[in-house]
């Protein structure tokens, strides 16, 4: 599991030191003991003030003392052990800690309290990583949402947070959840991964990227769909590195996740209404805003509602080259979910008219999809041509064509240009950008 995981303690049944009986239960009660007496001993409300080490020396005090009380058998590796869980319970979030500091992994699911489950390479695991119940699963859920200055109780069940490296949090809780509290973490490290990493990887080839570049430079509007962990926001990411140094960009998301690195971001995040019901600011109002701080791109990490009517307009006004994603399953299907997400502002617009807005603001539809064996690929890139009839006109530029599945369990297939001559090539020149026709006829294959 890496060099930083700690195995989870023994199960019901196995002995400790000397053959004598320790329970997994024993285990947290003796953990929980150990929480209780440092209360007594360290005001836990300025801990975040005081030296770790005094901490940890405090916590061995108080571990030696009660091992000695109780008389439990334990080596020094065992107790180092403890007091090195002890401090995850009081400084970060228990048992949720070996895992938060492995980079390889990209979720934790938790579906219980003693069901844990990470995804390491696009592969779900079950880990041994459990906690004591449900009420220290919540307690550790309660923790992670009060950081972000958000509530969970009966009143309010779910929630979205973000831990402080990035990482966006989803947890339910009773009485929606009816097996206990639940809980998933898509980790966002400090580490963003770029262009090239994604070529190296075969997210995409060469070719691809510099086209999406070009499209990025001449104000493209695009379009990131993809299904849920197809890699839409890593995809954004990657782009919006091809926006122009001096550009203002204005980034809106339910929970922030961007990690743009230009210098000129204004960053905003909604806000859930108070228990009350009021004080609830949801993406169409930060659009809406947006619009009147001189954007020269907004991006919207996720269109998932009424705003992508907002959205649409500003498009359509001048805040060309703006960038979002959406959950779909192909570039029509994108182009439907946004019709209805439009519609859903209820302001009785002709579908027509909605078709039509849509395909004047969005020129290029990237798709994205995590393939069986868990890589990530760009399935296709569409650029959209107008209006047939009561549906968006596409045009496919560039595709990845499966083939199978090789010894390995590796998805074949490649990466192909089917388009030699897009439209959108004129938009590119009078930008001045030029793309040499040899990328529209590269093949590259993949695991072959």
């Amino acid at each position: 599991m890496g060099s930083n995981y700690r195995p989870a303690p023994p199960r019901a049944g196995t002995n400790g030191p000397g053959g004598v009986p320790r329970t997994a239960d024993r285990y947290f009660e003796l953990k929980s003991e150990i929480h209780r007496k440092l209360i007594g001993v360290i005001a836990l409300d300025r801990v975040s003030s005081i030296p770790k080490d005094r901490i940890r020396s405090e916590i061995g005090r108080v571990v030696e003392g009660l091992l000695e009380d109780e008389r439990v058998p334990m080596t020094t590796g065992e107790q180092n052990k403890i007091v090195e869980e002890v401090l995850d319970e009081v400084l970060g979030l228990g048992p949720l800690e070996p895992l938060l500091k492995e980079p390889s992994i990209s979720d934790i699911l938790v579906n219980s309290y003693d069901k844990v489950f990470i995804e390491r390479g696009g592969k779900l695991s079950l880990t041994p990583v459990r906690f004591k119940d449900n009420a220290h699963l919540l307690h550790i859920i309660e923790k992670i949402v009060s950081l972000v200055g958000r509530r969970i109780d009966e009143a309010n069940p779910i929630v979205d947070a973000r831990l402080l490296d990035g990482s966006r949090v989803n947890a339910i809780i009773s009485p929606l959840a009816l097996d206990g509290p639940a809980l998933s973490i898509r980790r966002f490290g400090r580490h963003v991964i770029t262009s090239d990493e994604m070529v190296s990887g075969r997210t995409l080839m060469p070719g691809i990227l510099r086209f999406l570049a070009a499209c990025v430079q001449s104000k493209c509007t695009i379009l990131i769909s993809g299904g849920t962990g197809s890699g839409k926001t890593t995809t954004l990411n990657a782009l919006s590195r091809f926006i122009p140094e001096d550009e203002r960009i204005i980034t809106i998301e339910d929970t922030a996740e961007l990690q743009l690195q230009q210098r000129h971001v204004i960053r905003f995040e909604t806000r859930p209404p108070n228990l009350n019901k009021e004080g609830g600011i949801n993406q169409r109002h930060l659009v809406r805003t947006a619009l009147r701080m001189r954007p020269d791109r907004i991006i919207v990490g996720e269109c998932r509602g009424a705003e992508a009517l907002d959205m649409l307009q500003a498009m359509n006004t001048g805040v060309e080259g703006s960038m979002s994603t959406v959950h779909a399953n192909s570039p029509k299907d994108a182009f439907s979910r946004l019709q209805a997400m439009v519609l859903m502002a209820d302001l009785e617009i002709p579908t027509k008219v909605v078709i039509q807005q849509l395909t004047s603001a969005i020129k290029m539809v990237v798709q994205v999809s995590r393939l069986q064996d868990g890589s990530r690929k760009i399935v296709s890139i569409a650029e959209v041509l107008g209006v047939d009839g009561d549906h968006a006109r596409l045009q496919e530029i560039f595709t990845f064509e499966r083939i199978g599945v090789n010894d390995a369990g590796k998805v074949m297939g490649r990466f192909q240009g089917v388009c030699a001559q897009p439209k959108i090539l004129e938009r590119l020149r009078i930008h001045g950008i030029t793309v040499p026709p040899s990328v529209f006829e590269e093949v590259v294959e993949v695991n072959l």
